[in-house]
């Protein structure tokens, strides 16, 4: 046990330091791309890794429970408790620059699209995961990248029409943009290489503890996952109004991939190791599951549609947490 937690405290601590490395060379970028862009997209997709190796190595062993249920517990856990420790530090004192609330009608896109998904994921698993299911996943998170750019380019011509076309004081040196791009691959790299025996470690003091196979699917597989990610939303939400605005387009977009990517890699990845017939089966534990997140990301987002996210959202998510964590020990007796 003693080896497990040592391995364990390491690899974090290799996470921690490639997070830092992601979210600095994310900032940068958003200076050229835009905040909610890098966050929707290219800081999503790579803190997404981690829970991309754990759904891949589960459905390679055939485990779909273990699959789908780090899926489901990784946005109950960002949707709640993630977005809550990211408000906390923006709104206190935590922040270097502590705002009031955090500006998200910005965002009208991102929450109506995890509204979405979350229902179609919820609808379409009714009767089990097929190959036709992987593929409106994917659709669905081709149309979100697709929106994601229009509204990008959208966003910097309007930006572009209020500048002098003869300034060029504030353009970005390319050795700026070549340092943030070293930064991002570098820190996506890190969590890359850091995320499976971080897993593998947390798995073996979860079993030393005697942590049922429910609990490590749901509540810790999540944890482990998501680490990247709620690192980098804790140092990006320290820095100000414009680091916690990437932070909260980094947990929509993730969740979005989690709906979307993420599914069709488990129900692609199952095809691949275990045929093309294959199909992830509902169970009622897993039905009871993808209801009960479905639910939560749906009441998660209901303050962000007033547009504003203060501290007391933040202590609403944390309770809302607390709620979902509390079922996860009734969901297996119902």
């Amino acid at each position: 046990m003693t080896d497990n937690i040592l391995f364990l405290f390491g690899w974090l601590g290799e996470l921690v330091f490639a997070s830092w490395l992601l979210s600095s060379g994310a900032e940068h970028l958003a200076e050229r791309w835009g905040g909610r862009f890098v966050g929707r997209t290219l800081l999503s997709i790579a803190t997404t890794l981690p829970e991309i190796g754990i759904v891949v190595a589960a459905a390679k062993d055939g485990s779909y429970g273990t699959a789908i249920g780090s899926a489901l517990g990784s946005n109950l856990f960002m949707m709640t408790l993630g977005l809550a420790i990211m408000l906390i530090i923006a709104t206190t004192k935590l922040s270097k620059a502590p705002q009031k609330f955090i500006d998200v009608k910005e965002f009208k896109l991102d929450k109506i699209f995890l509204v979405i998904t979350a229902v179609v994921g919820a609808l379409l698993f009714i009767d089990g995961y097929t190959e036709l299911d992987g593929i409106i996943f994917a659709g669905l998170f081709s149309t979100y990248l697709l929106l994601a750019f229009r509204e990008m380019r959208k966003e910097k011509k309007q930006m572009s029409l209020g500048k002098d076309l003869h300034d060029t004081s504030n353009v970005e040196p390319k050795k700026h943009f070549a340092r943030a791009m070293v930064l991002f691959v570098a820190g996506t790299i890190g969590i890359f290489v850091g995320a499976v025996p971080f897993v593998h470690a947390l798995e073996g003091v979860s079993v030393d503890l005697g942590v049922s196979v429910v609990i490590l699917a749901v509540i810790i597989s999540p944890i482990a996952g998501e680490m990247p990610e709620k690192i980098s939303m804790i140092l990006l939400a320290r820095k100000g109004a414009n680091g916690a605005s990437i932070a909260v387009a980094n947990v929509l977009g993730s969740k979005i991939l989690n709906n979307t990517l993420l599914l069709s890699v488990a129900i692609f990845a199952a095809m691949s190791y275990q045929g093309l017939t294959v199909k992830i089966p509902n169970t009622p534990l897993l039905e009871n599951q993808m209801i009960l997140v479905t639910a939560i990301t749906i009441i998660a987002l209901i303050p962000m549609f007033k547009n504003k996210l203060g501290l007391k959202s933040g202590v609403m998510l944390l309770a809302l947490y607390a709620v979902g964590i509390g079922m996860q020990f009734i969901l297996p007796d119902l």
